[in-house]
């Protein structure tokens, strides 16, 4: 197929798109290679995808309408993955507006393209930030989520609301991915994963938030593009059995679909550092502090949809994703 991805040179984007030259597929690379973080990442990233054949990467933002819809006229994608998005937390308290003009306004353009261009399907991004002030566990698609904790998950619950609008009234086929605290190869530097292996290797204290009890649905990036690469083949449908008396908000009797894909087994965030700590073979100095402004403390997946109508649950384990990372970082960063 031919396979538009935004975000091509971000953290699942770059592994996504490795993935789908790998089985056949022609992807068709957006990205504004924008400076939230060190760019040289993202062009190291890029220059594992450009000496592909199948690999068409333009370099543009999706909040310019015009500069989406050019690539659109000319690559005729048939299925999307969106995944540019700005990303973080904590940020988005400081820099919201960021988040309108990437979050909001760049997802409006990719749904206007995928309309106007007839796409046979569109996933795109969400986060499992969007449960918020949810407090029943695990997280489940089929609860309401109406009370985000931060202006990341607001644009991330919105961007599910306007794909459900375009499935209704286009019957465009969306499918929403909410991912649970992505880590491994090459991640993001603003990530805990990246931020403890950095201090620790430099002797320096890690900043150990809500006093170390958060507890986090840690999920590997492979197992991640699986379950990615599984909606993408898989075209929503409208739910047979849907009402609006009693509305499931994970599907509709539109073409719209929303999953978990986390890895179901909540990990202690004493234990993810504990992981690193054996991975580098050095004891990390711990900054105990409380717990930040807009973070939950425990996020944990349950990932029944996807089971059932995908026939895929992540199964890596923390200590086998966190090793891969540790090798990874090690390589990457020149540490001897």
């Amino acid at each position: 197929m031919k396979i538009l991805v935004t975000g091509a040179a971000g953290f699942i984007g770059s592994r996504l798109s490795e993935r789908l030259l790998e089985r056949g597929d022609e992807v068709i690379g957006i990205d504004n290679l924008n400076d939230y973080y060190a760019v040289s990442l993202k062009e190291a990233r890029l220059a594992r995808l450009l000496p592909h054949a199948n690999f068409d990467f333009h370099k543009i933002d999706v909040a310019d309408l015009c500069a989406l819809n050019a690539v659109f006229d000319e690559t005729r994608p048939q299925r999307a993955m969106h995944l540019a998005a700005q990303a973080g937390v904590r940020y988005s308290i400081e820099n919201p507006h960021a988040y309108i003009e990437s979050n909001i306004v760049g997802f409006m353009n990719i749904l206007e393209a995928c309309r106007h261009h007839q796409l046979e399907n569109l996933v795109y991004a969400s986060s499992s930030s969007v449960y918020g002030a949810n407090t029943n566990m695990p997280f489940s698609v089929h609860d309401n989520v109406d009370h985000p904790v931060s202006m990341y998950a607001a644009t991330k619950k919105a961007n599910e609301l306007m794909a459900h609008s375009y499935s209704h009234l286009y019957q465009l086929p969306t499918t929403g991915l909410r991912f649970f605290t992505v880590y491994g190869p090459w991640g993001r530097p603003d990530m805990s994963s990246f931020l403890f292996t950095k201090n620790i290797l430099e002797g320096k204290p890690i900043d150990v938030f809500n006093f170390g009890n958060h507890r986090r649905d840690f999920t590997y990036v492979d197992d991640i593009v699986e379950g990615v690469i599984r909606c993408i083949d898989t075209v929503a449908k409208p739910a047979e059995n849907w009402t609006g008396d009693q509305p499931d908000p994970g599907t509709s009797r539109a073409p719209y679909r929303l999953y978990n894909i986390g890895n179901n087994t909540p990990v202690q965030l004493m234990d993810f550092i504990a992981a690193i700590e054996k991975a580098l073979g050095i004891e990390a100095k711990k900054n105990m502090l409380p717990l930040q402004l807009g973070d939950v403390p425990d996020t944990y997946a349950d990932v029944q949809a996807l089971v059932d109508d995908l026939g895929y649950k992540p199964a890596t384990a923390i200590e086998d994703g966190i090793a891969n990372f540790i090798s990874w970082y090690k390589d990457y960063y020149k540490v001897i």
